[in-house]
């Protein structure tokens, strides 16, 4: 499998928020979102065995593991089989997906969170969903909404009445740390969702990890 980089740091978003956490970031993503800020992941890359991975993963020695890209299920069956293998071993698992590919198969074990997108109009990818997905989600996973503006917010409002879920709902700005219009929005429609900063951003910036 192509792997772009694995690295040590504070889990940026979502319900683990400033957890020290092994990043395990994938090669390849197919969709272009409007505002991504892992380009590079797209392209840059080296091919790795599940055994080396693995051995990293160790050496850098946290609990928490986050299988993300780019997009990890764009390597589908080898991204599957490293969540697995990362769950045999022990590690807590998050796989961040942009919920365009199908999660149908994906190991089912608390100690697997999955982190999944609905791309809003902002992106320019909100045709790309499988919403089919959205019925897989467990009360652990987290959906995750990123909004540019109040079309994005309304979109993922009018989404959630249409598809209730059970898991967790985020709520982050795009460029992930001028909150409060989105916590106001969430307030006054009294939405079941978390508003949270990526923290990553708050602490570095757009410096890239290492």
């Amino acid at each position: 499998m192509k792997i772009c980089e694995i690295f040590r740091s504070l889990q940026g978003e979502g319900v683990l928020i400033g957890t020290p956490t092994t990043f395990v970031r994938m090669t390849g993503c197919n969709l272009e979102c409007s505002w991504c800020d892992t380009e590079y992941a797209k392209t840059e890359g080296t091919e790795m065995s599940f055994e080396e991975v693995l051995a990293k993963v160790k050496e850098l020695d946290t609990k928490f593991v986050c299988i993300t890209g780019g997009e990890p299920m764009k390597q589908g069956k080898a991204t599957i089989k490293l969540m697995e293998m990362l769950l045999d071993a022990g590690y807590n698992v998050t796989l961040e997906t942009n919920g365009s590919y199908s999660l149908e198969d994906l190991p089912c074990s608390m100690n697997a969170i999955v982190s999944m997108d609905i791309k809003c109009p902002s992106s320019k990818m909100e045709d790309k969903m499988d919403l089919s997905n959205l019925d897989l989600l467990s009360p652990i996973d987290q959906l995750k909404f990123v909004v540019a503006d109040y079309g994005d917010m309304a979109y993922a409002y009018d989404l959630l009445k249409e598809h209730p879920v059970e898991c967790n709902i985020i709520f982050t700005p795009v460029g992930g740390i001028d909150l409060k219009e989105v916590a106001k929005f969430v307030l006054k429609r009294k939405l079941n969702a978390r508003v949270l900063p990526q923290l990553h951003k708050l602490i570095w910036g757009d410096e890239r990890a290492r």
